[in-house]
């Protein structure tokens, strides 16, 4: 055994590195995440603070009583949920229908799911105000029947439905691959119907997938900006999102409002992803 443990201690390094090149893709990993997520972060926190404590508290108080501020903020947080909330249904059913099912072109389905990634989203937001306008395909006859979807903010939902789709397909899907049909078979072969089968069986099994597919699309749709401003109306206090009054900030030369708006979105991301990360491990030890 001495002998053993001398004569590793003489391998070089690169013999007795089990990952090689382990501390050069460590030191590039922590460099990206350093510049060009950390410090833009510590940034925009820091802004706030830099004239004095007494100034930034004033800021933030005179941001709480900014009714049109308060007002966006309601339309992005509101917006954001319902659309993940509204999405978790159909991504369920189009990840069954692509992992346990063999329908036709099921590719191209497959391929269709990743559209809003490469779209780009102010291109989504002109199609869509097009297509949900008052003279549009879809608007026009639900403008007859009093439905109006453009400009306002049943437009802003739906544009947020259509980029956070794939975050809830894409969750989904690889757990119900790796879920085990023995346990559904024995299920029913004791005599469950599906609907137990599916309450008891497979949505347990993807509670910690549908946490983690809602908080990604939560907080993708709270940034927001192309893909909404094109059929939101932009009217203030009633369809204005608060990534649009961040640039009317800047745009009026008020750099502390805007970089208050932001850190507040930036704030409740974070914390939406802490505190989804914090209840997927509860339920995955419930699950286990």
């Amino acid at each position: 055994m001495t002998a053993y443990l001398s004569r590793r201690l003489w391998l070089p390094r690169r013999q007795r590195d089990p990952l090689p090149g382990f501390g050069l893709g460590l030191g590039l990993t922590l460099f990206w995440l350093g510049t060009l997520v950390l410090l833009p972060l510590l940034a925009l926190v820091s802004r706030p603070w830099q004239e004095g404590l007494h100034r930034g508290l004033l800021a933030f108080a005179h941001a709480a009583h900014d009714g049109r501020i308060l007002s966006a903020l309601w339309v992005s947080f509101g917006s954001a949920v319902l659309a993940a909330l509204f999405d978790l249904v159909p991504g369920v059913l189009i990840a069954w229908a692509l992992v346990r099912s063999d329908i036709p072109g099921r590719r191209i389905i497959d391929m269709l799911v990743e559209l809003p990634f490469a779209l780009p989203t102010a291109v989504v937001g002109i199609t869509m105000a097009t297509l949900y306008g008052p003279t549009g395909w879809f608007g026009a006859p639900l403008a007859r029947l009093g439905v109006h979807i453009a400009y306002s903010r049943t437009g802003i939902v739906l544009a947020l439905m259509f980029i956070g789709l794939p975050f809830i397909v894409r969750t989904v899907a690889p757990v119900l691959r790796n879920l085990p049909a023995d346990m559904e078979e024995a299920a029913v072969i004791l005599g469950a119907s599906r609907a137990q089968v599916l309450l008891r069986i497979v949505l347990p099994a993807l509670h910690p997938a549908l946490v983690t597919a809602f908080g990604m699309a939560f907080a993708r749709g709270i940034g927001e900006y192309g893909s909404v401003i094109f059929i939101a109306g932009n009217q203030p206090f009633h369809t204005e999102i608060a990534p649009l009054l961040v640039v009317i900030r800047l745009q009026e030369y008020d750099t502390t409002g805007a970089t208050l708006i932001g850190f507040v979105l930036v704030a409740v991301s974070l914390l939406s992803l802490a505190s989804i990360s914090l209840v997927r491990r509860r339920l995955s030890r419930g699950v286990g």
